[in-house]
């Protein structure tokens, strides 16, 4: 398993801006709230599936099955 960035550095420095305007939670979600301050309980949980592979909700983050 290895978790990358998502290689458009767009999308990378865009969701980066909203994480520091909103103090580290999400800027893809409403709330703020600990399951979604990053990296958000969801990409956590999918993680832990060893059968997931993909991005996290705010495509920041890319989980690969290979190293």
């Amino acid at each position: 398993m290895k978790i990358t960035l998502n290689p458009n550095e767009e999308i990378v420095r865009s969701v980066k801006e909203g994480l520091k305007m909103k103090g580290g939670y999400c800027p893809c979600r409403m709330e703020k709230t600990e399951d979604n301050k990053c990296m958000c309980k969801e990409f956590r949980e999918q993680i832990a599936d060893p059968g997931f592979e993909g991005f996290c909700h705010c495509m920041l983050y890319y989980k690969s099955k290979e190293d």
